[in-house]
């Protein structure tokens, strides 16, 4: 991580589908320090990326984002989240259907809840998604936190000719440089 301010660090952790887009999305975007693809609010310590793909755990595909609060904050983390996800689809983004693929945001503290009912509440009084079904985003304390395997971390840039990388990961890149182009980092 960068040198700043630890009092100017804070993190959050979101799951809008699989990890390797919203790590790669969010790795974009300024004031992004660093971040941690993991698993979180499953029932197993420690689970293997096998285990939580069986849909045994209960655990989501999160991304853990580190961010730096005078660059950028949670509220802005929030809005590039409901844009480059479908928060309507239950446990499903596109073909990754299971549970590890729900739509969340699993919050540390009571600022954080508070913020992120307030985003949930704005997203569908907005209609963005009015089309597409009702916003079925769960808002959770973080609970059962693990970090997944190394091989998981940067992976859209460390496997770009992988064939999802290709053609899933990409596309939530681009919509994310589409809809937010002021927030994406001058050396991406």
């Amino acid at each position: 991580m960068t040198n700043i301010e630890p009092q100017n660090l804070d993190s959050c952790v979101i799951a809008g589908g699989c990890f390797w887009c919203m790590d790669a999305v969010y790795r974009r975007m300024v004031g992004i320090v660093n971040v941690e693809s993991g698993y979180s609010n499953g029932t197993v310590k420690n689970p293997t990326y096998k285990e939580v793909c069986s849909g045994n755990t209960g655990h989501a595909e999160v991304a853990k984002i580190y961010f730096d609060k005078t660059q950028t904050s949670y509220a802005q983390i929030l809005e590039v989240f409901w844009r480059v996800h479908n928060p309507t689809t239950l446990n499903r983004q596109g073909n990754d259907i299971g549970t590890q693929y729900r739509s969340g945001i699993y919050f540390m503290n009571e600022e954080q809840e508070r913020i992120a009912r307030a985003s949930k509440q704005a997203v569908e009084e907005s209609g963005l998604w009015a089309a597409d079904g009702k916003v079925v985003t769960e808002i959770l304390p973080l609970n059962n936190y693990w970090p997944a395997e190394d091989y998981h971390q940067d992976y859209f840039a460390n496997n770009p000719e992988n064939q999802y990388c290709v053609y899933v990961v990409s596309e939530k890149v681009e919509k994310f440089k589409k809809y937010f182009a002021e927030l994406v980092k001058s050396t991406q």
